[in-house]
């Protein structure tokens, strides 16, 4: 029999959209699981008034507002006893980030944690460790909307960790303002010298990348399911993808709106860093910082979401648990 426990809520206010998940705890022939039953993802991007005028805007912040009180009421719904709120680089870069979650907090009752980049990176190493061999170093590569975040891990412990303010909105913009990545304060050049080092060092040959542009990459490639994505294939991809109008990638290649300008910025970070690094694949597990925020929330509440009649386990997170190849 499966036993339905409680449910968990994690909402990631990133730079691009804003992400609400509500996964069902489960136990069943001895094992916790955590099953998504709610995802809802709104394209608000903070990011893009952030990274051009430094501020989050009036009738943006009310709309920000608006929709964590809407998933406040959906929270409610599905009687979610503990929940973790999340923003990133749009918020924690913003003047007025810390006044709009002040907001939130008086109007909503809800706290958001303004979380930096090695906040960031560890919470998805609480999923992406379970996923390693032990004789294989990886490269972890995750683009947001306004930050990169690199992990390195060697025999299946993580031993480099870097944070960079360059992500897919920030990279739209350089470009759109006619400007070179290698002007924004040499880190382009400092991005590409970090990966490259620790890449040597620690003997790196495999690639993970998480985050949403590059799963929607690996959905367009022709790599089977589970199967690595070559860099061929991301490079050839983005060709095509930087041939078309933004009118087409919608219309022709069905992005999204706010998945067609990102794309092809991001996928050249992604792109550029299995360069830097030497490989020649990536492994895309669809997850990312909302799975390791449920892990947090899972471990965290553990003691009260055990039942007394079951053996305390390892709490597992809604990944599939099994090495990447």
């Amino acid at each position: 029999m499966e036993y339905q426990l409680t449910k968990l809520a994690a909402i990631d206010i990133g730079s691009n959209a804003v992400r609400c998940q509500i996964s069902a705890v489960l136990f069943f022939e001895g094992r916790y699981r955590l099953k998504r039953v709610e995802y809802v993802r709104y394209p608000l991007r903070l990011g893009e008034d952030v990274f051009a005028t430094g501020e989050i805007p009036p009738a943006k912040a009310d709309k920000f507002v608006k929709f964590l009180h809407a998933l406040k009421l959906l929270m409610e719904v599905h009687e979610v006893p503990h929940h973790l709120i999340c923003a990133t680089s749009a918020m924690r870069t913003a003047r007025n980030g810390a006044a709009v979650a002040a907001r939130v907090k008086h109007e909503l009752g809800l706290d958001i944690q303004v979380i930096d980049g090695q906040a960031e990176a560890a919470y998805i190493n609480r999923v992406i460790e379970h996923l390693l061999e032990d004789n294989r170093h990886y490269l972890h590569i995750d683009v947001g909307g306004g930050s990169t975040e690199f992990n390195i891990y060697h025999a299946r412990r993580k031993v480099a960790a870097q944070s960079f303010e360059i992500g897919s909105i920030r990279r739209m913009q350089q470009e759109e303002s006619g400007r070179s990545v290698d002007e924004m304060n040499g880190l382009w050049q400092r991005m590409e010298g970090w990966v490259r080092e620790n890449a040597r060092r620690y003997h790196v040959t495999r690639a993970i990348g998480t985050g949403g542009n590059i799963n929607k990459l690996y959905s367009m490639s022709p790599a089977s399911p589970n199967r690595p994505i070559t860099r061929r294939s991301v490079q050839a991809l983005l060709d095509r993808l930087g041939g078309l109008t933004m009118n087409e990638r919608v219309n022709v290649a069905m992005l999204n709106p706010d998945r067609a300008d990102v794309i092809v910025p991001a996928g050249h970070i992604y792109l550029a860093a299995m360069e830097w690094a030497g490989v020649s694949s990536m492994l895309v597990p669809d997850i990312g910082l909302k799975d390791g925020m449920m892990q947090a929330l899972f471990e965290q509440y553990f003691d009260e979401i055990s039942p007394s009649v079951h053996p305390s386990m390892l709490p597992v997170a809604d990944v599939e648990n099994s090495p990447i190849q």
